[in-house]
């Protein structure tokens, strides 16, 4: 196996040339050739269903992608349409070897790729953001078959996705040293900023598109090449990607995709984070499985950015507009079925606006939010990712009754299937609840009364985790004192959405390390060194 990956690639590198002739990065090589059976033939487009019956053949691949080629792997594992339970596609379960194969390939592309100019990245980024554009309508098919979501937000995904590899087009050229004045007279002191080397991309299922493109986008500007390891829920988005990247003309051995099972992810996760050609690690997921990694990569010093858990709080102030803030609740909360990293996790309401603010907020939620497939029109929720997810905004909503939360509306599983849960309100919520003190991931809105700034904010930075917060208040004086005193990363105030490519996305605390996306975040994946010329006089 290791082989046939070590093999010479059909997309070969091409030659650099001086920057002052022609750009080398001009039509890209034919294309891979489809694969043979076992490759296409292992997805599912039958009828039954509407997610099998929709996805694209021509985007949907079933095998590894390393160093520029499609690779099968030992043994399959299955991806299913967490709405219907059907199988999608039988993928490649890749182990240590097709691991090691895709850091090798990552490490032996390195060179060239940092090479290249940061101009010539930006056009081959470019150009898999305009084949992103122009396949956009599919990829949504393929995130809502493999994650549930609706395919309206499947869209809105993809287009968020695609921008980070604009941004970053666009930010390659722009990795700026320095000159710093010398203290010698025969010396001149620079400033240059390199690429880290190879970065191990792990990323989640519940945004399986723009996880991977706000890293990859930024390691591949930057000068870096990547092995991503996508969620086993959600593998097909990041080889759908690949795809892309190899129309796009990406060089064999940039961008490697090597997905595997529930049972092969810890030991593929620790050997990218123990490998020592891999010299970046770069891990979207729970605090928990973040520290693993972590100490994974302490043992060779690896450069490190994680984004981890939320327990973001939602403060309503007496001086708020209650209507923007019951439409910002709900964007917040209940975008992706609850299922995002920056949703809201404790609504803490003021004590003059509490009951208003809850019965508007019910009102909102049984005339906004439709339980669906996310193929039928007009669904806002989806499925949940798995019925573990549903089982634990189970326990929290029972959790809560038992110690004298009201359900105000939701609070069971809904009729539509297993992994369906009704979108959920409990009022009359204290601190010793369980949904207040952990992460919830799903769609359950527990309102807990207080009746000062000052308590709210010690409710709200009780918390061991600080990656997004969100307030309402009229009160200028108000605005100013709460946001500087949030223990929050990401500050939305008077809104409910706060994530944009040009803004940096990260937290402090236990929510994680560095930054994404804006100009800060290439800095993730560029060494400085220091160069001192001397005897110049």
């Amino acid at each position: 196996m290791a082989a046939c990956l070590r093999a010479q690639s059909s997309r070969a590198w091409p030659a650099l040339s001086c920057y002052c002739r022609r750009p080398p990065f001009l039509p890209p090589p034919p294309l891979l050739a489809r694969p043979p059976p076992g490759g296409l033939s292992a997805v599912h487009t039958s009828s039954a269903g509407l997610g099998p019956a929709m996805l694209p053949r021509s985007l949907v691949r079933a095998e590894g992608f390393v160093g520029g080629r499609w690779v099968k792997a030992a043994a399959t594992f299955p991806v299913r349409d967490p709405a219907t339970g059907a199988e999608l596609a039988q993928v490649a379960d890749c182990g240590l070897a097709e691991a090691q194969a895709a850091v090798r390939a990552a490490y032996e592309a390195s060179a060239a790729w940092s090479a290249a100019s940061a101009k010539e990245r930006g056009v081959l980024l470019r150009k898999w953001y305009s084949l992103m554009i122009e396949n956009k309508d599919d990829l949504a098919k393929i995130i809502t078959a493999e994650n549930g979501k609706p395919l309206k937000e499947a869209q809105g995904e993809i287009l968020y996705s695609a921008s980070f590899l604009e941004w970053f087009a666009e930010e390659a050229r722009r990795t700026y040293g320095d000159i710093i004045p010398s203290p010698a007279k025969d010396r001149r002191i620079l400033v240059l900023k390199q690429p880290v080397g190879v970065a191990a991309i792990i990323t989640p299922w519940n945004f399986p598109s723009a996880m991977i493109t706000r890293k990859v986008g930024a390691a591949l500007a930057a000068g870096c090449t990547v092995v991503v390891k996508p969620a086993e829920d959600t593998p097909l988005s990041a080889l759908a990607l690949a795809e892309l990247a190899n129309q796009a003309g990406i060089p064999a051995g940039v961008y490697n995709v090597v997905p595997c099972s529930r049972q092969q992810a810890a030991a593929v996760g620790e050997l990218l984070c123990t490998d020592p050609l891999v010299a970046k690690i770069s891990f979207t997921g729970s605090t928990a499985t973040g520290k693993i990694l972590l100490r994974h990569a302490a043992g060779t010093v690896k450069r490190v950015s994680m984004e981890l858990g939320g327990h973001a709080p939602f403060i309503v102030f007496d001086s708020a507009d209650v209507d923007r803030a019951v439409a910002g609740a709900l964007a917040s909360k209940y975008r992706n079925s609850g299922q995002t990293c920056v949703c809201t996790n404790r609504f803490l309401v003021q004590k003059g606006i509490h009951d208003a603010f809850v019965e508007k907020f019910a009102q909102a939620i049984k005339k906004e939010l439709r339980v669906g497939n996310g193929f039928e029109e007009g669904t806002t929720q989806g499925p949940l990712i798995n019925e573990k997810a549903v089982e634990k905004v189970e326990k929290h909503v029972n959790d809560a009754v038992s110690q004298g939360a009201f359900i105000v509306t939701g609070g069971k599983r809904h009729s539509y299937g297993k992994n369906f849960f009704e979108p959920t309100l409990l009022s009359n919520v204290t601190t010793d609840m369980l949904c207040t003190q952990e992460e919830t991931f799903g769609p359950l809105a527990p309102v807990i009364k207080f009746n000062t700034e000052e308590e709210a904010l010690a409710i709200a930075n009780s918390a061991n985790v600080g990656l997004a917060g969100y307030f309402y208040s009229r009160d200028p004086a108000q605005i100013w004192r709460v946001a500087e005193h949030l223990e929050v990363g990401m500050v939305g105030v008077n809104e409910g959405i706060v994530s944009s490519v040009e803004c940096p996305f990260g937290g402090i605390k236990q929510s994680g390390l560095g930054r994404e996306g804006s100009k800060y975040g290439i800095d993730e994946y560029l060494e400085i060194k220091y160069v001192c010329f001397g005897g110049l006089q």
